[in-house]
């Protein structure tokens, strides 16, 4: 039972809470959901649209944000974002009714891998950060000790207590249980991979060192697996741990909920990428990534393959491999119609076009030119596809380019399917 001084102490918190509960539990937003698990099933009725990435904090005052409190002023900024911004642009992004909050592991910050896998600090915020690859040398390879960490219970109900005191009354509040290599980015292998030993070294070690390279891979590969098993034995997975890089709805899965927990793998999505494969050749890909990833992706009920990499010449090698798979990614690097003519009608091409037309203004006739001229294309060929623009880092902190940018694509879709 909340008292005035509760509402007092959480009254920023609770306010945003408030107004995202009524967005998130709208008509509006359950049509949404209804639309992408039709999408996701291949039932076309017109590209949808995600807008991924903002720069919020070119919007956003983030000072007025009451919670100081790290966990509670994360969910707020999280729910400021899409009640202050993002709701404004229009596009068919899905918010999920509930928050969720990670567990907490013993020894949290002890190296998942065991050894250091991270980047160097970034000189600016915002800005990039340089690998600093810890696996240096054959040896090195016995630092490598995969952790099955093992969730701090008293911790993480003191966090759990902490968000349900300050607005579960308003809005459920869950907890992420699933293990430290389960979800996406940590699951992929090619991610850390590249952390750990560098990304230009792991180019040099498909020639120089094969053997070694194969050892490394397999046993992150082993590790992730492990994990998943560990998770699924108990209970960890929930049907919100759903990833594809999108909105996670299919007719053929149960929609993400906040109520179904102890799940197995096969009833969830599953996304992976490997965009620091994207210079090697298909064959090369094959052997050192995705002959590795399969077999954890395959786990999965449904699976989305893709982020900024350039896909074109490996589609082919997804679609025999990946027997689950529903949706692969065409990048701004692709050859849009060789992808199309590849994907078809058999899977959803996720299209996502190049951020740096909306980075400074937006030359409108450009932009038209290139959605039309590819819309026709993926028409032509009956490709089930939707639009995610994605890696946008600024809009030069007009707030309108974003929403014109939504506008644009819908007219694009009017001209070229009427």
């Amino acid at each position: 039972m909340k008292n005035d001084n509760m509402d007092t102490k959480y009254s920023s918190i609770r306010e945003v809470a408030k107004r995202y509960a009524e967005l998130a539990g709208g008509d509006e937003q359950k049509e949404r959901r209804r639309k992408w698990a039709r999408h996701n099933s291949l039932q076309f009725s017109g590209p949808l649209i995600y807008m991924r990435a903002v720069p919020y904090h070119e919007f956003i005052d983030y000072g007025a944000v009451g919670c100081q409190d790290p966990l509670l002023r994360r969910l707020e900024c999280e729910m400021a974002e899409k009640v202050l911004y993002h709701n404004s642009l229009k596009d068919d992004s899905v918010y999920d009714p509930w928050l969720v909050i990670g567990a907490r592991f013993y020894d949290e910050e002890a190296p998942k891998w065991g050894a250091p896998c991270g980047l160097s600090d970034k000189p600016v915020p915002y800005g990039a950060a340089a690998y600093s690859p810890t696996i240096r040398e054959e040896a090195d390879l016995e630092k490598l000790k995969p952790a099955g960490k093992t969730i701090d219970e008293r911790a993480t109900a003191e966090d759990y207590e902490k968000v349900a005191d300050a607005v579960g009354d308003i809005i459920n509040v869950v907890v992420d249980r699933q293990g430290v290599f389960c979800g996406m980015w940590a699951n992929d292998i090619s991610t850390d991979l590249a952390k750990l030993r560098g990304l230009e070294q792991i180019m040099w070690d498909a020639y120089d060192r094969p053997d070694f390279l194969h050892a490394l891979v397999g046993k992150m590969q082993r590790a992730i697996l492990e994990d998943m098993d560990r998770t699924e034995r108990a209970g960890g997975f929930a049907l919100f741990n759903s990833r594809n890089q999108a909105m996670p709805f299919a007719l053929e899965l149960e929609p993400p909920d906040d109520c179904t927990f102890g799940v197995s793998a096969d009833r969830l999505w599953g996304y992976m990428a490997a965009q620091e494969f994207t210079t090697f050749g298909p064959a090369l890909f094959d052997e050192f990534m995705l002959s590795y990833q399969a077999p954890i992706l395959e786990r999965f009920g449904l699976a989305a393959y893709g982020c900024c990499e350039d896909l074109t010449k490996k589609i082919p090698l997804l679609k025999k491999r990946l027997k689950n798979l529903r949706r692969i990614a065409v990048s701004p690097y692709a050859r849009v119609r060789e992808c199309a003519e590849l994907i078809g009608k058999d899977y959803v091409l996720s299209y996502r076009p190049n951020p740096a037309t909306v980075a400074r203004g937006l030359d409108e006739s450009a932009i038209m030119d290139t959605l039309i001229g590819d819309f026709s294309v993926m028409k032509e060929y009956g490709c089930i596809f939707d639009v995610t623009l994605k890696d946008v880092e600024t809009v030069s902190a007009d707030p309108r380019i974003l929403t014109r940018w939504v506008e644009l694509v819908r007219k694009a879709e009017s001209k070229v399917y009427g």
